[in-house]
């Protein structure tokens, strides 16, 4: 195993804050604390080369562990090993070993082009110059930065800063990949070329990759197995097959049709269905969103059937959102969802 952690867990002291003026006075002079456990005795096992979904609801405790996990964060309780590190002993040492990537924080200096935040982090991580101009050519040439290398950081946009990111932190060969968000407000061509990009880094480095993330599709496509964490405990830990089979099988389909239509189909439901006012000297159009369970009716028939029933103007298919997932997870786990109780919120 190159993570293992037994019975880890991360308490914190949060300041209570009584309501009104003189709570808020007593509260300076007087401060009071409670105790708030963020993860509560996690047990987790991860497999060299494999591609980890680690999801949950905001708050879950996600962010705590990975900072546990990589050795920004000491745990209250337990333990944790991380290529046979103590990540809470050993940060320094493990930092040469692993590499990590976070949506919407950077390791790239912002008024700098990528070449010279490479050639900073190359010396930070102490590697000899021929290897560094190797990897970094391998780099360059996998991620299709050249044309970036010469540009500030801060005229890139969010797509190519996320692969400038995650080549960065592959810069010293990393065994573990942590990835928070990586695809966080990219649109769905530049998402689907960061996916690809890390199925075939796990593919020829055989890099193990942990993940976050709130897009189904980025879960669905990449990862072998999901852990789905709740006020800092796990819930489920399943393989993507099962999950697939028991839960990702829904889909969303938005049409909008030149004109009214009556939608009557098997196994489709309707969500929403509206007029459009005309405007602009256009014709109103009806605007329809649907949910089809692929278990039951095949995607293609369905959107087959839905563009015959009038002329369609647009149509977009989308996964149901993982927050509509992990509810109908906890509810046939019986797990009561407090994932968003400020309390819970990770620091």
């Amino acid at each position: 195993m190159v993570i293992e952690t037994v019975g880890l867990s991360k308490k914190f002291r949060r300041k209570v804050k009584p309501p009104g003026l003189s709570g808020s006075i007593r509260a300076l002079l007087r401060p009071e604390y409670r105790e708030v456990e963020a993860v509560s005795g996690i047990n987790l096992q991860v497999e060299r080369g494999e591609i980890l979904a680690f999801i949950g609801p905001n708050g879950a405790g996600k962010s705590t562990t990975i900072k546990m996990l990589t050795g920004i964060l000491q745990p209250s309780g337990g333990r944790a090993s991380v290529l046979d590190f103590d990540p809470s002993r050993d940060r320094q040492k493990l930092a040469f070993h692993i590499g990590s990537v976070f949506g919407q924080k950077t390791q790239l200096w912002f008024h700098l082009p990528p070449a010279d935040s490479f050639r900073l982090l190359g010396a930070i991580y102490e590697l000899p110059e021929q290897i560094y101009r190797r990897r970094l050519g391998e780099l360059v040439e996998r991620f299709g930065l050249r044309e970036l290398m010469d540009v500030p950081v801060r005229k890139l946009s969010l797509g190519q800063r996320i692969r400038c990111e995650i080549a960065a932190s592959l810069l010293h060969h990393p065994e573990i990949l942590f990835l928070d968000e990586p695809t966080i407000g990219l649109d769905v061509i530049v998402k689907q070329q960061i996916r690809d990009l890390i199925k075939e880094l796990n593919r020829e480095e055989k890099t193990t990759i942990f993940l976050t993330s709130h897009d189904v599709g980025d879960i669905e496509r990449l990862c072998h197995r999901a852990i789905i964490i709740n006020n800092g405990r796990i819930v489920l830990n399943e393989s993507m097959k099962n999950l697939k089979y028991s839960y990702f099988h829904k889909k969303t389909i938005s049409v909008k049709y030149r004109h009214r239509v009556v939608i009557d189909l098997p196994g489709v439901c309707a969500i929403k269905e509206k007029d459009l006012a005309a405007g602009g000297g256009t014709t109103a159009a009806y605007a329809a969103k649907v949910e089809v369970d692929t278990e039951k009716r095949p995607l293609q028939q369905v959107v087959s059937e839905l563009m015959g029933l009038g002329e369609v103007l647009d149509i977009n298919i989308s996964d149901q959102p993982l927050e509509e997932i992990i509810a109908e997870i906890y509810k046939r786990q019986g797990v009561k969802d407090n994932g968003n109780s400020p309390v819970h919120a990770n620091p």
